[in-house]
Parts: C-alpha cells; sequence; structure tokens
C-alpha cells in the first residue's frame, strides 16, 4: 500500500543555513543545509541573505531562484527516522 509523504506546512530560515519546518500532520523540526554552502549551484547561498529569501511553490518544494528547489520529502523521512522504504 502507498503512504503519502505528508505536505509541507511551514519553513522558516534560521541561522547558519539551518530551516526549522513544520508538516501537515504536525511533524517538525530543524534541518540543517550548512553542509551545500558552496557547492555546484549552491554558491549562491554563500551570501547568507540569499539563503534566507525562499518560497514555497505551487508544488510544496522550497524554492530559492531559479535554479535551487528541494523537495521536502526527505526532510521529513530524516525528522521520523526512517528511509523511504521503511516509511
Amino acid at each position: 500500500m502507498y503512504k503519502q509523504i505528508p505536505y509541507l506546512k511551514s519553513v522558516s530560515t534560521l541561522p547558519n543555513y539551518k530551516l526549522n519546518i513544520e508538516f501537515e500532520d504536525g511533524v517538525k523540526g530543524e534541518i540543517d543545509l550548512g553542509y551545500l554552502v558552496g557547492r555546484g549551484v549552491f554558491s549562491f547561498w554563500n551570501n547568507e541573505n540569499n539563503f534566507k529569501n525562499y518560497v514555497i511553490n505551487d508544488m510544496k518544494k522550497i524554492e530559492w531562484g531559479n535554479d535551487i528547489d528541494m523537495d521536502p520529502d526527505a526532510f521529513y523521512l530524516k525528522l521520523i527516522g526512517k528511509t523511504f522504504f521503511e516509511y
């Protein structure tokens, strides 16, 4: 049986390239994206103000400009401590 990961409810940025995320089912927590800064397209985040300027697009993905978008499903799985197959 296929189980859908809940949609992203809210996001806010924290210092040092972290996100505070909440999903529709109440799961919430911090996600550290600092390890990506300066790598490829993530050099856009070298200025931390660019990291703070995100939107949640119509597909419920977190988006920074035209080059960076992240599907929050992986964040959800990390917060609940399960792999995709375990979920």
